[in-house]
């Protein structure tokens, strides 16, 4: 009975360690900040409003290659060109109205890879710069 005791004990003591083994006491990694992208100019600088869709030519650093132009907080269909270099097509309803709106860049954010789906990086979005339409 003392054997049939202990072997109860040994299966149990590695069925745990089996548990533990195969990642049910795993954490996820925490995502990391993405990289941050910084406008420097914008070109053009301003349009009429009421004119025909424009493209427009956003110049900084750190646009990844999935980087989105959001102008007027719509994301608008980005082209990337390097990571220091955006074009976004800007559609004719977006510049019906004089203003100014903002435009900023993000970099979405990255899905983990690790165990468990753990890592991957956040999004991250630049500071607004004012586009005017006159």
């Amino acid at each position: 009975m003392k054997a049939v005791n202990t072997l109860k004990t040994i299966l149990l003591a590695a069925g745990i360690a089996l548990m533990m083994a195969c990642g049910y006491s795993h954490s996820m990694t925490p995502p990391t900040a993405g990289t941050m992208p910084v406008i420097k100019t914008l070109n053009p600088t301003d349009v009429n409003h009421g004119t025909a869709a424009f493209s427009l030519e956003v110049d900084g650093t750190g646009f990844n290659s999935t980087a989105v132009v959001n102008f007027n907080q719509a994301a608008m269909a980005t082209t990337w060109t390097n990571s220091g270099k955006v074009t976004a097509m800007i559609p004719a309803s977006a510049i019906m109205n004089a203003g100014m709106v903002n435009v900023t860049v993000t970099n979405p954010a990255v899905t983990g890879t690790g165990p468990y789906g753990g890592g991957g990086m956040t999004a991250q979005t630049s500071t607004p710069i004012a586009f005017t339409i006159n």
